[in-house]
């Protein structure tokens, strides 16, 4: 089924001055689904997802957060941070006028989407959460990012060469995972520096015991032996909320390279939020949070 594609522009006020975010609309339609990237891809990487979506009536939006994809690249870290990402998230949701939105992603887009949940739980209709970065995250995605940081911060030539050959090899000769790669590295070494110092030094995620707060249904998927993304981490998200249901992928690259098993669950799982009527979903909420 073919669905229309919609490139679209929004600006963002922050203390480092006005910026430009770009996101695609897929598809039509008030049963609005935000996906989010991971940290330093592009919204690229949810274009299978986007369209799959779409095809089964859903309006789906996929977002360059600050730094991202064709989005702006401040080179300050001060404007760099979840819950930055998230006011971002919201800010998509009034340009487009959507009420609520199901939000969801995989590793950074996870952290967000639940940061979503925590800044603006009434703007949020369910959370697809892959991969969660929390407390048992942290050593392994510092060991894994605090020395690309270093490196484009004091050795920003490498970075800079990277972005140079990336732009060099047209996307339409490549697989499609190899452009999302040449895409990830499309950045300046300031920007990538400033990303990574604002991610790594700021708020990561909401804290246990604002998660716990967070009623909305939420759809968990955990990657067993992922040391950056610690199965530990998506089972413990999976206890700690009420409406929570949990998929064990067979390994990261499941949803990446054969999707079509959590596609239709995450599918599913979207058409099911929208299918309970605002006004239940509210009342559920309110129960949940007097308990």
């Amino acid at each position: 089924m073919l669905v229309s594609e919609r490139i679209g522009q929004l600006f963002v006020e922050s203390d480092g001055g006005r910026d430009r975010l770009e996101y695609t609309e897929y598809g039509s339609g008030e049963q609005w689904v935000v996906l989010l990237h991971g940290l330093l891809m592009p919204r690229r990487m949810h274009q299978h997802l986007a369209r799959a979506m779409a095809a089964q009536g859903l309006h789906v939006v996929t977002l360059d957060l600050l730094g991202h994809g064709r989005s702006d690249q401040p080179a300050d870290p001060l404007v760099y941070s979840t819950t930055a990402f998230g006011e971002q998230v919201v800010a998509l949701l009034d340009h487009l006028g959507a009420e609520q939105a199901v939000i969801g992603g995989p590793s950074l887009g996870a952290n967000v989407a639940l940061e979503v949940a925590v800044i603006a739980p009434e703007r949020v209709r369910g959370l697809i959460v892959e991969m969660p970065v929390l407390n048992n995250a942290l050593v392994a995605g510092i060991v894994a990012f605090f020395p690309i940081m270093l490196t484009a911060r004091y050795l920003p030539f490498t970075a800079n060469t990277l972005q140079r050959v990336a732009r060099s090899v047209p996307r339409g000769l490549v697989p499609f995972w190899a452009g999302v790669a040449l895409d990830t590295v499309d950045h300046r070494a300031d920007s990538i520096a400033a990303t990574l110092h604002g991610v790594i030094y700021g708020r990561l995620a909401p804290s246990s015991s604002q998660r716990r707060r967070i009623t909305a249904p939420v759809f968990i998927v955990g990657h067993p032996t992922d040391p950056i993304h610690p199965f530990v981490d998506a089972d413990m998200l999976a206890a700690e909320l009420p409406h929570a249901r949990f998929e064990r992928a067979s390994s990261i690259l499941e949803w990446r390279f054969r999707p079509e098993r959590l596609t239709v669950s995450a599918v599913d799982f979207a058409r099911e939020c929208w299918a309970v009527p605002a006004g239940a979903a509210e009342t559920a909420r309110v129960r949940a949070r007097k308990r």
